[in-house]
C-alpha cells in the first residue's frame, strides 16, 4: 500500500477524447445551467423482490402519463406489469399518482407510494401516501383527516396490517382494514419533536426518519427531541411580501445548547410511553441511532459523547426497560456513525464497523459484547458494506485498495477467513457501486469515471457475469465526446509530509511552450472529497474554466473524506482550516514548481461551503501564492457554525479556543492582498447569511476592497427561484475573467 513517489507522478485516464475527427461543438455556459442540455438518465427506483429472482422499477405509462410499477427477471429478463399507472388513478381523478418513491409490505402484497411531496430542508421527506392492495386491487389515501402533505416515514407494520407515520410532530397508526387513525403520542409541536428530528440531526447524524416497529408490530420505538433550550436563528425574507418575514431556526451553535433527545416504547393501540433512563445529560451526548433486534423485544442504542471520540452501545429491554452497555467505541478523534450492523446466527452475534486496528474494518461482535473479530482485514478502508450473505457465508463492499479515487466491489469469508477478493472486473476502472439481492445472487451494478457518465447493468454474482445492460447514457456520452474536451489528468503531488491525490484539466488548445493561469477549486474539510475518478456531472464548470485560458486543478489535503485509513482521516482533528491550508499552499508551490506552463502571477482559488473557508485561508495567508479568489457560502467564524459538525471535528470550544481562532479565516482578514469575490445566498439555513455579514464588516475595518454579491431567499446550493444557477455561474465566469486573465502567454 506504501509507495515512494518522487516530484509529481501523472496518471493520465486511458480513454483519451483528443484526435476525434468529427467537428467538435462548443461548451456553452447556458447549455449547462439554463437549458439542462446534458442532462444524465437515472434508472429506478429498483427494488428487489421478495424472491430474490425479480427486481422491480418505474416505467412510463404512454397511455395516461404516469408510471407503471413492472417486474423483471433477473434471470431471462421476463418483463411483466405488476401494477398499471391505471391502478394508481385515485377514485374521481384521471390521472394517475406522480410516484415520488415506494415501498413494498414484506410479503409484497401491498405497495406504498409516497406522493405530493415536500421539501424539508434537504429533502422530500413531507408529504402524502398512498396504499395499493394488490389482492383487492383498491387503492386508498392514509391520513385523509390530517393537512395535506404533512406525513412523514410511513412504514408497514411487520404483518402490514397497519401503517404507522408521523403528521406535525406526532405519530399515527392506521389500521389498513377500516383506516381508522389511532394518534399515539400527543405532546408533539412547538419545542417537541416526536418521529422526527431537528436541523442538526438531519443535517450532521442523518438522522431523518424517527420511529421503529417492534418485530412483533405491537409497540413502536421513537426518538423525542426538546429544543427548548437550543438557541434560535432567524433568517429574513424580503422578497415575499412587503413587510419581512423572519424564520425562525433552532440552530445550536458551537458551545451552545443542544436539544434534549431521549427514546421511548409506546404500543401501537395507543397508550402511555415509557422512556429509557440512558446515563448521561441528555444535552450533552446524541442518540445517534436506535433499532430493534430482529425477533426479540430490545432495542439497541448507539449514544455519542458530546465530543463525538465515544459511542456507547446500549440493549434496551422494552418490557423492563433495563440497559446494559455491552460496547465502548473510543478514538484519540473522532468517530463516525455507521449503518452497517446487520444480526447472524440466530441474533447471537451482529456485525459491526470500526477503525480500532488504523482502517476500517466490518467485525463480528457477540450479542453480550465480550467477542470482536475482524471479518475485514488489511491495509485498505472498507467503503461501505453492500450486502451481508450469512448463507453464502460472505460480505460483500466496496474498496479501493490502489487507488483511493476509485471504488470497486470486494468480499470476504464472514468467518474472518482468506483474503478480501476483488468481484468488480478491470475493465470497469473508475467508481463501482451496487445495489445487491439479499441472496447475493444478483446486483444492479452503477459505474462511472471522469469520462464516462452512469451506466447501470444487471450482473450476477460473484462472476459478475453482466447480463443486461439497464441504462448506459449514450446520447449523454456521445454529446460529451462531441465537446473534444481534454480529459482530467490524475496526477499525484508529494508536499514531503505526505503524497496527495489531484486532477488537470487543460485547455483544448493547450500549447506546453505557453504559460497559462492556475486555477484551483478547493474543498479540504472531513465531509467530503473533490479528487475522484467519477463523472460528477462531466466536470463542465471545470472544463467550460479551462476552455476559457486556464489550468484548473483540485487537490485532495490530509483529512479529506478518502479510503487512506485513519491516520489520514484523522489527522485534521483540531485543524479545521489550519492543516488544509498549508496543504493546499504547498501543493500550490509543488505544482508550480514542476509544470513550467503554469503562470506562477496567475493563481486564483474558490471553493463552495467547506471550500469557501478554505479559499479565504488561503488567500489571507498566503497572498504571495493566490493572486485572486472567490468564496461562495462560507463559514467565516467556525464558532458560527453548528455544534455537531464542528466539535466533532474540532473538539470543544473550551478544549481548543486557539485552534478555532486559528482556523477562521475572519482572524486574518487584515493580510488580504488579492482580488476577493464572496458570495452567499441569504436563506442559507447551513452556514448562515451572518458568517458573510461579519466577514464583510472585519474587511471594512481593515479597509479591505472586494467584491461582493448576495443572493435574496436562496439557500446553501444558491439555485432556487428562476434563473439563479445560470445567473451564479455568469457572475462566477466575469469575476475570473476581470480578476485573474485568461490565456497563455
Amino acid at each position: 500500500m506504501k509507495r515512494k513517489v518522487l516530484g509529481v507522478l501523472i496518471c493520465v485516464l486511458t480513454l483519451s477524447l483528443k484526435g476525434n475527427a468529427q467537428e467538435t461543438k462548443p461548451l456553452l455556459l447556458e447549455d449547462v445551467y439554463k437549458n439542462n442540455v446534458f442532462k444524465q438518465k437515472g434508472f429506478g427506483p429498483v427494488r428487489w423482490m421478495k424472491d430474490n429472482k425479480g427486481y422491480s422499477t418505474l416505467e412510463n405509462n404512454t397511455d395516461l402519463g404516469g408510471k407503471d410499477i413492472v417486474r423483471y427477471e433477473a434471470k431471462t429478463g421476463k418483463r411483466s406489469v405488476i401494477i398499471s399507472a391505471e391502478s394508481l388513478v385515485p377514485a374521481g381523478e384521471t390521472k394517475p399518482l406522480v410516484i415520488y418513491d415506494y415501498d413494498w409490505s414484506a410479503d409484497n402484497s401491498k405497495l406504498l407510494v409516497f406522493t405530493n411531496t415536500k421539501k424539508v430542508w434537504r429533502y422530500n421527506t413531507r408529504g402524502d401516501y398512498w396504499v395499493l392492495d394488490l389482492k383487492t386491487n383498491t387503492l386508498n389515501q392514509l391520513g385523509k383527516t390530517l393537512p395535506e402533505s404533512t406525513l412523514m416515514f410511513a412504514k408497514f407494520s411487520p404483518d402490514a396490517s397497519k401503517i404507522a407515520y408521523v403528521s406535525e410532530l406526532n405519530i399515527f397508526v392506521e389500521d389498513l382494514k377500516n383506516h381508522a387513525i389511532n394518534q399515539i403520542t400527543k405532546d408533539g409541536g412547538d419545542n417537541i419533536i416526536n418521529g422526527t428530528f431537528d436541523w442538526v440531526y438531519e443535517e450532521e447524524l442523518s438522522c431523518r426518519d424517527g420511529f421503529r416497529w417492534s418485530p412483533d408490530g405491537e409497540n413502536i420505538a421513537y426518538w423525542q427531541s426538546d429544543t427548548k433550550e437550543v438557541g434560535t436563528f432567524y433568517m429574513i425574507n424580503n422578497l415575499d411580501s412587503i413587510y419581512s418575514k423572519p424564520i425562525p431556526l433552532p440552530y445550536p451553535k458551537v458551545g451552545t445548547e443542544l436539544s434534549a433527545v431521549k427514546v421511548g416504547v409506546v404500543p401501537s393501540k395507543g397508550g402511555e410511553t415509557k422512556w429509557f433512563d440512558i446515563p448521561g445529560d441528555p444535552k450533552n451526548n446524541y442518540l445517534a441511532r436506535m433499532d430493534f433486534i430482529p425477533n426479540s423485544q430490545e432495542v439497541m442504542v448507539q449514544q455519542l459523547n458530546r465530543r463525538q471520540n465515544t459511542n456507547k452501545i446500549w440493549i434496551g429491554d422494552i418490557n423492563t426497560m433495563a440497559l446494559d452497555n455491552i460496547l465502548v467505541e473510543k478514538d484519540d478523534a473522532f468517530l463516525d456513525v455507521h449503518d452497517d450492523i446487520r444480526w447472524l446466527d440466530n441474533e447471537k452475534y451482529f456485525t459491526w464497523s470500526s477503525e480500532r486496528d488504523g482502517w476500517f474494518h466490518l467485525f463480528k461482535v457477540s450479542r453480550d459484547g465480550k467477542e470482536v473479530t475482524p471479518i475485514t482485514k488489511g491495509d485498505f478502508d472498507v467503503v461501505h458494506i453492500n450486502c451481508i450473505d450469512p448463507k453464502g457465508g460472505y460480505v460483500y463492499y466496496i474498496a479501493s485498495p490502489d487507488n483511493f479515487t476509485q471504488r470497486y466491489l470486494y468480499r470476504s469469508r464472514i468467518d474472518g477467513k482468506g483474503e478480501a477478493e476483488r468481484i468488480t472486473p478491470a475493465s470497469n476502472s473508475g467508481q463501482n457501486s451496487y445495489q445487491i439481492s439479499a441472496d447475493a445472487k444478483w446486483g444492479i451494478q452503477t459505474s462511472q469515471n471522469a469520462t464516462t457518465p452512469t451506466r447501470y447493468d444487471l450482473v450476477s454474482l460473484p462472476k459478475h457475469k453482466q447480463i443486461r445492460v439497464l441504462e448506459d447514457n449514450h446520447e449523454l456520452q456521445k454529446q460529451y465526446n462531441d465537446l473534444g474536451l481534454n480529459p482530467k489528468e490524475f496526477v499525484k503531488v508529494d508536499i514531503g509530509e505526505d503524497v496527495l491525490d489531484a486532477w488537470m484539466i487543460k485547455p483544448i488548445d493547450f500549447d506546453p511552450n505557453k504559460k497559462y493561469p492556475l486555477l484551483f477549486y478547493v474543498y479540504g474539510e472531513p465531509a467530503g472529497s473533490t479528487v475522484q475518478d467519477n463523472w460528477g456531472g462531466g466536470s463542465l464548470w471545470d472544463q467550460y474554466m479551462a476552455q476559457q485560458g486556464y489550468i484548473v486543478m483540485s487537490v485532495d489535503n490530509r483529512g479529506t473524506k478518502t479510503p487512506r485509513g485513519n491516520k489520514w482521516r484523522k489527522s485534521i482533528y483540531g485543524q479545521i482550516g489550519i492543516l488544509a491550508v498549508e496543504d493546499q499552499s504547498k501543493a500550490a508551490l509543488k505544482i508550480i514548481d514542476t509544470y513550467k506552463f503554469i503562470d506562477s502571477e496567475r493563481v486564483g482559488i474558490w471553493g463552495w461551503s467547506g471550500g469557501g473557508q478554505m479559499t479565504l485561508g488561503c488567500m489571507f495567508k498566503h497572498p504571495e501564492i493566490y493572486k485572486s479568489g472567490l468564496a461562495v457560502s462560507f463559514v467565516s467564524d467556525q464558532r458560527l457554525y453548528d455544534a455537531t459538525y464542528q466539535e466533532r471535528y474540532m473538539g470543544l470550544l473550551e478544549d481548543n479556543a486557539k485552534g478555532y481562532h486559528d482556523g477562521s479565516p475572519i482572524n486574518f482578514a487584515q493580510n488580504l492582498e488579492g482580488n476577493l469575490m464572496i458570495i452567499h445566498g441569504t436563506a442559507d439555513d447551513n452556514v448562515h447569511y451572518q458568517s458573510y455579514e461579519m466577514l464583510v464588516d472585519r474587511l471594512i475595518k481593515h479597509n479591505k476592497m472586494f467584491n461582493m454579491m448576495s443572493y435574496p431567499m436562496r439557500a446553501h446550493a444558491i439555485y432556487e427561484r428562476e434563473n439563479t444557477s445560470y445567473h451564479l455561474r455568469e457572475t462566477m465566469e466575469n469575476y475570473w475573467l476581470k480578476n485573474l486573465p485568461a490565456g497563455g502567454k
